[in-house]
């Protein structure tokens, strides 16, 4: 067998790590201002974070359907082109802002302070944001909402939590979703749920199918809406 190599990366020997820090902090006051008007304004909010593909604009669909006689929810879409994802919610009845980040494969607390904006706050309970398909960059740039949600799909493989610790680490709740593909991939659930408890033994999880309904419920609770 080949002799196998690692390089890890130094924090000191990043070229941008003191241009880095000054954004994280700038990131945070934002985001800090933001929770101080969603608190205002009695609007709970929740960062739904995960690759491309996971399910997240799936999920959010199936909440939104199973809330929107309760609370008054809107929906803020970070992509990098495209209104696709706040296309298929507005459907569902609620309204939406487009983020389009162009190179950015994240939101940060800036985009959420100008989209908070084209919003009537007076009128909303609940906002849900869809991050950008990505499960590195959102990691380090919170946004100012109540919760983390992190979604990963069973199509994804069994090592996709492992190789994604810092999401992990920032998520409150796990959405372990396309459950009804679990057979067909092979995956062991119990075992993704355990690598997720590993890294963050606080973080609750559901196991979910925004297709067929399969703890949506559970999610729900464990964001705090039942």
């Amino acid at each position: 067998m080949a002799e196998r190599k690692i390089v890890t990366a130094r924090e000191e020997e990043s070229l941008d790590i003191e241009v880095g820090k000054d954004l994280i902090l700038m990131n945070e006051r934002i985001a800090a201002e933001n929770l101080e008007t969603l608190n205002k304004h009695g609007i709970l909010a929740v960062d739904v974070m995960g690759s491309v593909g996971a399910g997240k604009t799936a999920l959010i669909e199936v909440m939104v359907d199973k809330l929107k006689g309760k609370s008054r929810v809107a929906m803020i879409a970070g992509d990098v082109t495209t209104t696709i994802d706040a296309d298929r919610v507005t459907r569902h009845g609620v309204p939406s802002v487009q983020i389009n980040t162009g190179r950015e494969c994240h939101l940060d607390a800036n985009m959420i302070r100008r989209a908070l904006t084209e919003l009537d706050l007076k009128a909303l309970d609940l906002i849900f944001v869809e991050n950008v398909g990505n499960l590195i960059c959102p990691a380090d740039y919170t946004l100012g909402c109540h919760r983390r949600l992190v979604v990963v799909s069973v199509t994804e493989g069994e090592w996709m939590i492992v190789k994604h610790p810092l999401i992990f680490k920032s998520a409150n709740v796990a959405a372990i979703n396309k459950l009804d593909l679990v057979n067909a991939m092979g995956v062991d659930v119990d075992k993704l749920a355990e690598d997720a408890k590993s890294i963050n033994p606080r973080i609750l999880i559901a196991r979910t199918s925004a297709k067929t309904g399969q703890g949506i419920d559970e999610l729900l609770s464990h964001l705090g809406f039942n």
